[in-house]
């Protein structure tokens, strides 16, 4: 009994170990600018493959925000850390990163990317006048399942910011951008 709440007990200080290195990166896991914008072209390329018209719908967004290879991990207690770059009619403007912490049924890790498409001026505008963005609180993104969705150009979106996740690698359960802290990065 002792040995199990023992091997117990290292398995929790094991994800929270990891979990604390997702939130917290050291300046040696920073990406440099010319990383991140290297990540960025490579997250765009599987999108635009995986999905029937995006190009075409991305090529018509006011900005693209796109973080590749957002690492989230969870066991009740979960996490993900990020970083990406905004880019307007196809530059890049500006740097950021993306966060979250949660509690409640979670379990597992993954890598994904998530793209955040700004429909609206207004919305675009809104989001680059904060230093530091919260989903749901700041504004609203309605997230795509891509699963059900066989090509972008057949749907209508009537939200200002739609966001996507792609490209998805590992098993985790909760799909959710809510509370994901959004905040900009001096590159």
């Amino acid at each position: 009994m002792r040995a199990r709440a023992f091997s117990r007990s290292i398995v929790w200080a094991v994800c929270l170990f990891l979990l604390g290195s997702l939130m917290l990166p050291s300046a040696s896991q920073a990406k440099t600018a010319r990383e991140i914008d290297a990540s960025v072209n490579a997250a765009l390329a599987r999108f635009t493959k995986q999905l029937k018209g995006s190009k075409e719908f991305l090529q018509r967004a006011r900005g693209v925000l796109v973080f590749a290879d957002v690492y989230q991990a969870g066991v009740g207690i979960g996490g993900q850390y990020g970083e990406g770059a905004l880019r307007i009619r196809g530059k890049t403007v500006a740097y950021y990163s993306i966060t979250s912490a949660s509690i409640g049924f979670q379990l597992g890790a993954q890598k994904k990317d998530i793209i955040l498409v700004f429909l609206q001026d207004k919305a675009l505008q809104d989001f680059r006048a904060k230093e530091g963005w919260q989903v749901g609180v700041d504004g609203s993104v309605v997230v795509v399942d891509q699963g059900a969705a066989a090509s972008i150009d057949s749907m209508k979106f009537n939200q200002p910011i739609v966001g996507f996740v792609s490209s998805q690698k590992g098993l985790m359960y909760n799909l959710t951008l809510e509370g994901s802290k959004i905040t900009k990065l001096r590159k």
